[in-house]
């Protein structure tokens, strides 16, 4: 594997990470700023400096190249695999009705199964219900096939993310990365570092990702209520204080951030499913606690694994970012002390990461964690 790495600033000149060599047919990953990627001379900077033609974009909460937190930039990662293949396939979720497990399903059977070793996946985040996306692709997966990959982001402004595969970035695209080959060595993780507080409360009624009432009460006056005066900064706010949601028949509760509200039917929009039964706590988190859930993740992902990675994909949640503030580059450095100076490192801050859990192989949707996806050939 060769990798080329560079970011760009706003209205800045390219710096190169690493040395700016011809790849081969590489994959290209394009992290930015919202308003970056909506900019037509932007995109055409990038493709006359990445003459390529495997281009992948994304809009982002914040970029990350190597242990760089970026805002208002642009980063880009060209990768050559010399041993392996991976194929693209992308679909936007407006052509199926917002139908997230309809597109799930159609985007994985055009995908080539043939010594298929991993999927990833960079979805559209502002509308997209990432359970429902999960569901569709896994409907009928290779037993041996594991799903990793995040939802796109747009700062902490919750109004609209791009993403694209060869096109110019626009909304509700989710693309689909297929990776191929018999050296390939892909290892993943995901891990939180929050902590829940509070009563533990029951769903009384949601549909889907929309939740409406807990034990009971309007979701949305309730969460007001502990909320208290930050309520007048929903949904950025509900970032700083997330949902524990644990699922009745699942072992493991899983932390849901909401994208948005709606005062009229006093409800709240999640990043994935959030079924009625489900228990329910609110939570929060310490500067402290997210680096050390950053260095779990890298553990538990370096565990067992053949060969050391050659590539990082790092997904991180908004929230996190927020809470640490100018201390945010510490979790990557977490990572990269895990993964080591030879890595190549890349991703970015999400409205959602896509990952197992530990010793565990079918995907879920997580909010509030580190989910990282180590590839080497």
């Amino acid at each position: 594997m060769k990798t080329v790495q560079a970011y760009k600033k706003e209205n800045g000149k390219w710096k190169y990470i690493s040395e700016n060599n011809t790849l081969k047919n590489p994959l290209v990953l394009v992290f930015g700023n919202r308003y970056l990627l909506e900019n037509d001379e932007v995109i055409e900077d990038i493709r006359a400096e990445f003459p390529y033609e495997h281009l992948v974009f994304g809009s982002t909460s914040g970029e990350i190249a190597d242990t760089n937190v970026l805002d208002k930039s642009i980063t880009v990662t060209a990768i050559e695999f010399e041993k392996s293949s991976f194929v693209i396939k992308r679909a936007n979720i407006l052509d199926y009705n917002k139908d997230a497990a309809e597109l799930g399903k159609i985007l994985y059977d055009e995908m080539p199964k043939d010594n298929l070793k991993h999927l990833f996946v960079l979805s559209e985040g502002s509308f997209v219900n990432g359970s429902s996306l999960i569901a569709g692709l896994e409907d009928d997966l290779y037993k041996n096939v594991c799903i990793t990959g995040g939802m796109c982001g747009d700062d902490a402004r919750f109004e609209k993310t791009l993403a694209s595969y060869k096109q110019n970035p626009k909304e509700g695209e989710v693309i689909l990365m297929g990776f191929y080959g018999d050296t390939l060595d892909i290892s993943f993780a995901s891990v939180g570092g929050w902590q829940p507080f509070g009563p533990e409360r029951l769903i009384t009624k949601s549909n889907g990702n929309v939740l409406y009432e807990i034990d009971g009460q309007p979701a949305l006056d309730l969460y007001k209520k502990y909320l208290g005066d930050k309520a007048v900064q929903l949904p950025q706010a509900s970032l700083l204080y997330p949902l524990n949601v644990t699922i009745p028949g699942k072992e493991k509760p899983v932390v849901r951030t909401i994208l948005n509200i709606d005062n009229d039917k006093q409800s709240m929009i999640l990043a994935g499913d959030a079924p009625e039964e489900s228990h329910v706590q609110l939570m929060m988190a310490t500067v402290d606690a997210i680096a050390e859930g950053a260095s779990k993740a890298a553990l538990y992902a370096m565990h067992n694994r053949k060969s050391m990675p050659q590539l990082a994909l790092l997904i991180s949640c908004v929230g996190r970012k927020l809470v640490m503030n100018q201390r945010v580059e510490e979790e990557i450095e977490q990572v990269k002390e895990m993964v080591g100076d030879t890595t190549t490192i890349t991703g970015f801050y999400s409205y959602g990461e896509m990952a197992p859990f530990v010793n565990t192989t079918s995907c879920e949707l997580h909010n509030q964690t580190m989910t990282l996806t180590l590839i080497s050939e």
